[in-house]
């Protein structure tokens, strides 16, 4: 390991990732400067000094206290992008309490299993949103509080739960207790699993989960003093809850986000208007920005640095980004379990198919099933250290999960890799995900990355689909680029002149969206049932000169 590279953790025995992102400012320039900027399209822009921000957490904690919330309570945050947001979430933090932010995309339905599964104690929400939660949560047990913002008339409360309006009992407080003194190991906030295949599972993170992302200060974001940061995310999203809301905070930098309706030149007007240094986004939003609008380089003169998550970013959008932009897209791998561990840099080379290596401090290993490391180059499953201090505690009140995930010393990702001689890491797909064809073993994550090369893909998801009881064909799922055109065969034959034969796709459905997540990430497993659903596909042989019953693996 080289010296730019090198890491050595100082994890503290106290530490409050509210106090980290406000109080830290405090005496410093820093305290003077915007934290935060909210672009809403109906209710204009606000701001929020850092000053501020660290008084309103803090009578936000003394709230809690008032309403004799203990630390270690949950305290379910279900806002818009707003000012008040961070101000709750890092509020409850303050008091010791655990935050769990959640999307204003759920019904009421689901907030109530949130509610219930976490045993949340205080709810906090837009008072333009409670009419449609209030029958919802009627007979709900251990909820006592209800805190709205917006600045709204308080509307008919449930019998049993106290009713509060967020800014009159602020404007109140005018002492607070200092911050509890949580230790790094102690509660901080539970955020839950995006549920494609169950009900959310919720996953508890420590205090230290900020200390484990500082690594991607430098290898990631690249921060430099006075960086403005624009994130395109809902700040419930873990991936926008850390990257434009904690990260950010913690260094003192500016954050703006946007809240609305928006289209693909939203996001290029707002680094504009606000001067923004770094945009935050999915591949999605850079995708679209170049299809649908005109806007380049010369437009958005403060730009200097750009990062994408959540899928893999096609390799033409990042030339084309480059082209026009004259910026790299820095990719990253995370999880809700431990955010983003592994990640392209501006110190490395960026390998075009690769996520990217390791980031320095996190010892991340390539396991077989056995939990030994596997040779250079060959598959096995992402591990990371239990001791990772970016690693979450548990998943909630999951004694069965928890005894799967944690196995000698390591937490099994379920995440399939490769990584190279150089330490470059070619990410494979979820356990799940893996495509069993004629006794290969395939990563939709390879095709997708190929196919998506093809002028007229707009999006595409590889899918083992199964044919009958014995045979399972790569069937691949394309949404067009808009004003594109192109047949199954143009892209089977696009197939043929890109991938080994047996990574082929021997499919083709076009479709006109994915089904996705409240998060924007795409099932595949309600999409393998939607085309299995289907009329059935007409068999198809072998692949010639493939033995079907062989679990030889090519080299890659």
């Amino acid at each position: 390991m080289t010296a730019k590279h090198q890491w050595h953790w100082n994890i503290p025995e106290f530490f409050n990732i509210g106090a980290a992102c406000t109080d830290l400012h405090l005496g410093s320039p820093i305290a003077r400067r915007i934290a935060m900027i909210v672009a809403d399209d109906r209710r204009g822009s606000s701001t929020l000094h850092y000053a501020e921000l660290a008084k309103r957490s803090s009578q936000f904690a003394q709230l809690l206290r008032n309403l004799d919330i203990d630390p270690g309570e949950r305290v379910l945050v279900r806002l818009p992008n707003c000012l008040d947001y961070p101000v709750a979430f890092l509020g409850t933090m303050k008091r010791g309490a655990v935050a769990v932010p959640t999307s204003t995309l759920l019904v009421a339905e689901e907030v109530r299993y949130l509610l219930e599964d976490s045993g949340a104690a205080v709810l906090v929400t837009h008072g333009e949103m409670w009419p449609e939660l209030r029958q919802a949560l009627e007979g709900l047990t251990g909820l006592r509080h209800i805190i709205l913002t917006g600045g709204v008339d308080l509307p008919q409360a449930i019998a049993g739960k106290s009713l509060h309006d967020l800014d009159d009992l602020l404007v109140k407080i005018e002492h607070w207790e200092n911050v509890h003194p949580t230790r790094s190991d102690d509660p901080a906030y539970l955020v839950y699993t995006s549920g494609t295949s169950s009900r959310p599972k919720g996953v508890l993170h420590a205090h230290r989960a900020l200390i484990g992302r500082t690594p991607a200060v430098r290898h990631w974001f690249d921060f430099r003093p006075g960086d403005r940061v624009l994130h395109s995310g809902k700040l419930n999203w873990t991936y926008a809850l850390g990257t434009g809301l904690m990260d950010p905070f913690h260094q003192g930098h500016t954050v703006i986000v946007h809240e609305g309706q928006n289209d693909a030149s939203t996001w290029p007007r707002l680094i504009a208007e606000h001067n923004c240094t770094i945009f935050i986004g999915v591949p999605a939003i850079f995708r679209q920005i170049l299809q649908k609008t005109d806007f380049c380089a010369r437009d958005v003169p403060t730009l200097r640095h750009c990062m994408s998550a959540g899928e893999h970013l096609p390799d033409r959008v990042l030339a084309a980004w480059n082209h026009r932009f004259g910026q790299t897209i820095y990719q990253a791998l995370g999880m809700s379990e431990c955010s983003y561990y592994i990640s392209q840099d501006v110190i490395d080379p960026i390998r075009p198919g690769s996520i990217g290596r390791a980031q320095p401090g996190h010892d991340i290993q390539i396991l077989d099933a056995e939990l030994q490391p596997v040779p250079t180059n060959t598959e096995g499953m992402i591990c990371i250290p239990s001791d990772d201090p970016g690693l979450c505690l548990c998943y909630w009140q999951a004694t069965e999960e928890n005894r799967i995930a944690w196995r000698d010393g390591w937490f099994l990702t379920g995440d399939f890799a490769r990584r190279d001689e150089e330490g470059y890491i070619w990410f494979l797909g979820r356990q799940d995900d893996i495509i069993n064809s004629f006794g290969y073993r395939i990563s939709p994550h390879e095709i997708e990355h190929v196919m998506k090369n093809h002028p007229a893909v707009g999006d595409c998801v590889a899918i083992g689909q199964r044919i009958s009881d014995d045979r399972t064909l790569i069937a691949i799922c394309v949404v067009l680029a808009p004003e594109t055109q192109a047949t199954e065969n143009d892209l089977l034959h696009f197939a043929e002149q890109h991938l080994a034969r047996y990574k082929r796709p021997r499919l083709v459905h076009l479709l006109h969206d994915l089904p996705r997540t409240k998060n924007g990430k795409v099932v595949r497993r309600h999409l393998l049932d939607m085309i299995e659903g289907t009329a059935a596909a007409e068999s198809s042989p072998a692949p010639e000169g493939e033995n079907p019953g062989s679990s030889e693996r090519p080299g890659q």
